[in-house]
């Protein structure tokens, strides 16, 4: 395990297994994607009350789960670079921040157009709304300070701190329905609990979720590689492969 673990942490290792595995779980993830958009858009029920506009949950659900999950994977990987001093583990957490600011955006995005036909509105200063804003700043925060150093090392560092510093929202997020009163609908799916929905809908919903989780494995291991190609420009290794790539 420890091999694994130390191999995984090599950029050459990394970049190779990445560049292999990337196009089946490209095909993968578009054949989920497929078959959960016409389950959910076509297929699954309109709902009783929301009627159809209830479908831009297929987008909107897998979005904001997916906005809080790469930020926690962007704080371990920075806490790990910053315990262990692991380049890879710098890498992928700046390699995490612009996806999860898009997934985020596109939470934000979709809930605003679910939220004028629900709520009569696109925005209130919901503790839900808000806290997820917030996170959208925390992504572009990180981005910008990141940037703004020269020195790779300092800039790896002073993002892992601010991504830590910012991991305090994450459980406001999600527990912001039950803390306070808010607008925002409790929560869909529950590990303690059984789902609150038909599997009608629920399984495209799953389907999405999924997919969403290939999309970012497969768009971070494209920017990972090229990061890493950034970073390593003088190694051997990429100077090689560089060549070979203009034969």
């Amino acid at each position: 395990m420890w091999n694994w673990f130390f191999q995984l942490a090599s950029p050459k290792w990394f970049y190779t297994i990445a560049r292999k595995v990337t196009p089946w779980l490209s095909v993968l993830m578009y054949s989920l994607m497929l078959a959960g958009l016409v389950l959910g858009l076509i297929f699954s029920p309109a709902d009783y009350q929301q009627g159809n506009t209830v479908r831009i949950m297929y987008i909107h659900i897998p979005a904001a789960y997916m906005s809080m999950m790469i930020y926690v994977i962007m704080a371990v990987a920075g806490a790990i670079g910053l315990v262990w001093r692991m380049k890879m583990a710098h890498i992928v957490s700046v390699s995490c921040a612009s996806i999860g600011a898009m997934f985020t955006a596109l939470a934000l995005l979709t809930g605003a157009i679910w939220g004028k036909p629900t709520w009569g509105t696109y925005w209130v200063w919901d503790a839900r709304l808000t806290s997820e804003l917030i996170l959208l700043f925390l992504y572009l925060g990180f981005m910008a300070l990141h940037s703004a150093y020269d020195d790779k090392k300092a800039a790896d560092k002073a993002s892992a701190v601010l991504a830590l510093v910012g991991v305090v929202n994450i459980p406001i997020i999600h527990f912001s329905v039950e803390w306070w009163n808010t607008l925002h609908q409790g929560a869909t799916l529950s590990k303690l609990e059984k789902p609150s929905m038909d599997t009608s809908m629920l399984w495209p919903l799953l389907i999405m979720i999924v997919a969403f989780k290939l999309y970012f494995v497969v768009t971070l291991f494209h920017k990972i590689r090229g990061e890493i190609l950034l970073r390593e420009k003088q190694a051997s290794w990429v100077k090689k492969l560089v060549a070979d790539s203009k034969q």
